[in-house]
């Protein structure tokens, strides 16, 4: 059981090291200056297209595909919310990677963490190993492994951390090393979507690429699809840029604008997701019911060390298995009444879900089984309701979760 004090170094170091996140997530990319108005908060630039003064002559932006000035705003905070010195936003998460990937050619080498995101898994299998990139799946959770999977094609390594849905967690400087010394020209890229900058900054442990789906605690609040992807390089920030342009996958102002707005709040949401989580699990832990409890921040979990080095917190998602078979799963999420059964995760409401059957019924059935995706495992989304009526509807929940009478 993590105590207080294991909580308020958690604290004290993200403090130390990120001591201007608050102010930065309010401040950075809104100065009123920008605006003929001085408005203090970003305005909504719903214009398709700019006035220019000459031909090719324009203030900074001519069409919003291209650039947009509420997009702008928040692609600036959220650089600095990464520590990196660029941010493009873009439709979608999986928006995100089909633009990352879009900077390999055919017959370039992809090694993939193996357990991700339903969606990254069917992107990469289905699709770009059908147009001639060579993709293939290891645990990146044992170095070695991962040294071993390198090709001399391999240009890109994508690493999922925590992993979704089985909160494995992968250590981002040591891969990142390997990778580089590997390759130096191999870019290595971070989903960073269940931690958020607020907990972790993967380009400051060496990875080139920090990527979200802001659908979920980016914006945090679900009423926003949307991707973001941050780097420091320059030729990569060109290079994105050009393809956020040129693919034409780009977020609508308004979208932006909500996005921008759920930033402010990001540090007081998890902070409170994290307490609230950390509650939840340690009341699972001690369940009866329940046969395994995942979460990073628990002391049990198999890289508990790893993710005080590399992280400053935990977000609210448990995965844990329940005891018996799928009618007792489903009879849980059935009974749920606090938590909603449905997908995504990160906003401010509770969510469970059946990873089996909805958010990674597209990895492969064997895939599963070898990523222990089994019919008893359960995902929650844990939110920022009051801590005791969380834990009371898990609680009810689980002493419901009995066989059906035969």
């Amino acid at each position: 059981m993590a105590s207080s004090h294991q909580k308020n170094d958690l604290a004290a170091g993200f403090r130390e090291q990120f001591k201007s996140f608050a102010t930065e997530a309010i401040h950075v990319g809104q100065e009123p200056e920008q605006w003929k108005s001085m408005a203090v908060v970003p305005p909504i630039s719903l214009s398709t297209t700019f006035k220019q003064f000459g031909p090719g002559e324009h203030a900074g932006f001519e069409y919003s595909r291209s650039g947009n000035p509420t997009r702008s705003c928040l692609e600036k905070a959220v650089a600095a919310l990464d520590g990196a010195k660029y941010c493009i936003a873009v439709a979608s998460g999986l928006a995100a990677t089909l633009t990352i990937t879009h900077l390999l050619k055919s017959g370039d080498g992809i090694v993939c963490m193996n357990d991700v995101y339903g969606g990254t898994n069917r992107y990469f299998r289905q699709i770009a190993a059908e147009v001639g990139l060579d993709v293939s799946f290891a645990d990146f959770t044992k170095v070695e492994v991962l040294q071993a999977a390198l090709k001399s094609n391999t240009k890109l390594v994508w690493i999922e951390t925590p992993t979704n849905p089985t909160m494995k967690v992968v250590d981002i400087q040591a891969c990142s090393e390997v990778v580089h010394q590997h390759n130096k020209d191999a870019m290595v890229v971070v989903d960073n979507t269940f931690m958020s900058a607020f907990f972790q900054r993967p380009l400051a442990l060496g990875a080139d690429i920090c990527m979200y789906s802001a659908t979920k605690y980016m914006n945090g609040h679900s009423d926003v699809v949307m991707g973001l992807v941050s780097v420091n390089r320059e030729d990569l920030y060109e290079r994105l840029k050009f393809l956020q342009n040129a693919l034409g996958a780009v977020p609508s102002p308004f979208d932006c604008y909500l996005c921008n707005r759920g930033l402010k709040t990001l540090h007081l949401r998890m902070s409170q997701h994290f307490r609230n989580a950390l509650a939840a699990a340690q009341f699972l832990e001690g369940h009866s019911r329940v046969d395994r409890v995942i979460f990073p921040g628990l002391p049990s979990h198999p890289q508990y060390e790893l993710m005080k080095r590399q992280c400053t917190g935990c977000p609210g998602m448990i995965t844990f298995y329940i005891k018996g078979k799928l009618a007792n799963a489903t009879s849980f999420l059935r009974n749920l009444k606090l938590f909603a059964l449905a997908e995504s995760l990160g906003g401010y409401e509770s969510l469970a879900e059946h990873p089996a059957i909805m958010t990674h019924a597209s990895v492969p059935e064997n895939d599963r089984a070898v990523l222990g995706i089994s019919d008893t495992l359960i995902r929650l989304s844990v939110g920022l309701e009051d801590e005791q009526d969380i834990i009371d509807d898990l609680k009810q929940a689980l002493d419901a979760a009995v066989d059906p009478v035969k």
